[in-house]
């Protein structure tokens, strides 16, 4: 399985991507996210995928930043549906507001027989707190990672003969949630900056958290391989190696920082 870095950016961005990404095996797909907005094709023809050939979809939250390129995705599929141009189904798994918010886009913004592909060739799939689903033959369990912000869920992937890749969402990690994260061989998880400018960003007041806090995370919970993403780009050219150099102060484990279209083997 791969893991394709479409965005590594957070919300404020403007010269990388919102945080998204692909979980690729033998040319199938998981989409995990959208990011802000149309630009999600691009990302996902510079990575060499063709958008009509992602047909499974999660979306964390409702947060624009994650769910408006869900929204291109789906009217661009629910288009070339009805021009005969699109083969097979589009299911989209999240939780009940997101499944909510969708539906209502698409009644209001969509055509009258794009809406009328629901459940016929797109399934909108509601998730719930603990709830398993296969996707792409494997199980992904879903877990509400309880934010403050806005109704958010992180999953649980198993792979490979039990190898678990866990994603806690953009927000930092819950201990409630210990016994999807502890011991896995991945996690991706958010850090929105370095400690060292903890004073220039303040993540707390976002809830989110530094590198440091992060890799402490994953040193504690004996995480075998930690992914940060959803990150600053004030200074892109330089954000892995000054958060590689910052991380693996607390982290022992293998530390990656991606940038945008930059493709991990899992």
């Amino acid at each position: 399985m791969k893991l394709i870095m479409l965005g590594t950016g957070n919300a404020s961005v403007t010269e990388c991507y919102n945080s998204c990404f692909l979980l690729s095996q033998d040319n199938q797909y998981i989409l995990v996210d959208g990011g802000g907005g149309s630009n999600i094709f691009n990302q996902l023809k510079k990575a060499g995928v063709d958008w009509k050939d992602v047909k499974n979809v999660i979306v964390t939250h409702k947060h624009m930043d994650h769910f408006i390129g869900i929204l291109w995705i789906i009217r661009m599929v629910c288009q070339h549906i009805n021009r005969n141009e699109y083969t097979g189904n589009l299911f989209v798994y999240s939780h009940d507001e997101v499944i909510f918010l969708i539906k209502d886009f698409m009644k209001k913004f969509l055509e009258k027989r794009d809406y009328e592909l629901l459940d016929k060739r797109l399934f909108l799939v509601t998730v719930e707190n603990g709830a398993s689903e296969f996707i792409i033959g494997k199980k992904v369990t879903f877990f509400d990672i309880e934010s403050i912000k806005a109704k958010q869920y992180g999953f649980q992937i198993e792979y490979d003969n039990n190898k678990t890749l866990v994603c806690c969402g953009d927000e930092p990690y819950n201990s409630i949630n210990e016994k999807y994260v502890k011991n896995s061989d991945w996690l991706i998880h958010e850090a929105f900056c370095l400690k060292s400018e903890e004073k220039i960003f303040k993540p707390y007041e976002k809830n989110h958290s530094t590198v440091t806090r992060a890799c402490q995370i994953a040193q504690q919970l004996n995480v075998k391989n930690l992914v940060l993403y959803h990150t600053e780009d004030k200074n892109l050219e330089k954000r892995k190696e000054l958060y590689l150099s910052e991380g693996k102060k607390s982290y022992l484990g293998r530390l990656h920082v991606p940038n945008d279209l930059e493709i991990i083997s899992l």
